[in-house]
């Protein structure tokens, strides 16, 4: 298969335009919106994660029950589970529901204040430090036939092993744009997480990252997160997207907080988010579709561009940056589960069949 196509499932319904209505925890409805995805054709669903959010791995344990093909990739942040434990989570996981439908995303933290919910100080570098000897610990442990020994700046093993291996590969994802970021995710990451920033940027972020991984001796995935508004015209695609702006600005102004978020992340220093602001403040509309007008009203973080259009358009501007060497797109909605629904009947189809073309005319007998 030539691409992976990524959605997100949530505990409960809710967007930044929609508001957040329901328990917790619901999990009728987090079931259906796995199947939702499976249905659609989609590949995988991330799990998020945040200091106050339900927990991932329980979360990901029922969308995995309730599905048949449908895989999981989990946000984690290293520090507060041990890298050993955690390989044996994602290995007991990938026996229990088949194999290669288990995957993990690192997230270093880009909130100091998130963080230190949960009981951690270290600032920043260090974190990412702390990340990369996490990765290191995690891929040893899963693959290891015999125990090792580890001593490092952050953990130390006697013996460490794990009589439950994964049948399949378990993929690991990263994500941050700062040059720790890349210094980590291009000596250990298999796939980069990537905002969904205009073609110039993200070509730029891919040769920088991908010359990083090259002085590894290593090739490394790219994939790419950004939320599609799809109507049947590009004039009603556009409605929409002013239609989702004026939702979130009144949830807003009323105080309404979104999902994991409802407790405040704290100030987001990230990389990553600052460049995003940036470009929404030179200008909302990037790349002929690409949005940024939810992202101007956000501290930057999080997915929040969009691609506006109908459903091929925004599928030839998805491949734009297959193009580019994204071989993985990761898309959700602000009406979470019907945008889904609709995007199965043509946005995902469109986005294969067009990733498939391209493919093919790579082959020899394509060229011919």
């Amino acid at each position: 298969m030539s691409i992976q196509i990524l959605g997100m499932v949530s505990t409960t319904y809710g967007s930044e335009s929609a508001g957040w209505r329901g328990p917790v925890v619901d999990p009728g409805y987090l079931a259906d919106f796995a199947r939702a995805h499976e249905q659609a054709g989609f590949d995988r669903v991330l799990i998020a994660h945040s200091a106050g959010s339900p927990e991932g791995f329980a979360a990901a344990a029922h969308v995995l029950y309730n599905t048949q093909r449908l895989g999981v990739l989990i946000a984690q942040r290293p520090g507060f589970i041990q890298p050993t434990l955690t390989a044996r989570k994602l290995a007991t996981l990938d026996n229990l529901t088949g194999t290669g439908r288990v995957a993990i995303h690192h997230i270093t933290g880009g909130s100091d204040t998130d963080q230190r919910r949960d009981g951690d100080f270290a600032g920043k570098e260090a974190r990412y430090r702390r990340t990369a000897e996490f990765i290191e610990v995690l891929r040893r442990t899963l693959t290891s036939a015999e125990p090792f020994d580890h001593e490092g700046e952050f953990y130390r093993f006697e013996g460490a092993f794990s009589s439950v291996k994964p049948h399949g590969e378990v993929p690991i994802f990263f994500g941050g744009q700062s040059e720790d970021a890349i210094r980590v995710g291009g000596r250990w990451a298999d796939v980069y997480a990537l905002w969904g920033e205009p073609l110039a940027q993200t070509r730029e972020r891919i040769d920088l990252i991908r010359g990083e991984a090259a002085r590894h001796g290593r090739e490394i995935g790219f994939s790419l997160s950004v939320r599609p508004i799809v109507a049947g015209t590009e004039d009603a695609a556009w409605e929409k997207a002013g239609a989702i702006r004026r939702a979130f600005e009144g949830n807003l102004a009323g105080g309404i907080n979104g999902g994991t978020w409802r407790i405040g992340r704290g100030e987001n220093t990230a990389v990553g988010a600052k460049r995003l602001k940036d470009e929404a403040d030179e200008k909302l509309v990037h790349d002929e579709r690409l949005w940024f007008g939810v992202t101007q009203l956000t501290d930057g973080g999080g997915n929040s561009t969009a691609l506006v259009g109908t459903p091929q358009q925004v599928a030839d501007a998805l491949l734009k940056y297959y193009d580019l060497g994204v071989r993985t797109f990761l898309i959700r909605g602000f009406d979470p589960l019907q945008d889904v629904r609709d995007w199965g009947e043509e946005l995902v189809p469109l986005l294969r069949a067009g990733a498939e073309a391209r493919e093919q005319a790579l082959t020899p007998a394509g060229r011919g």
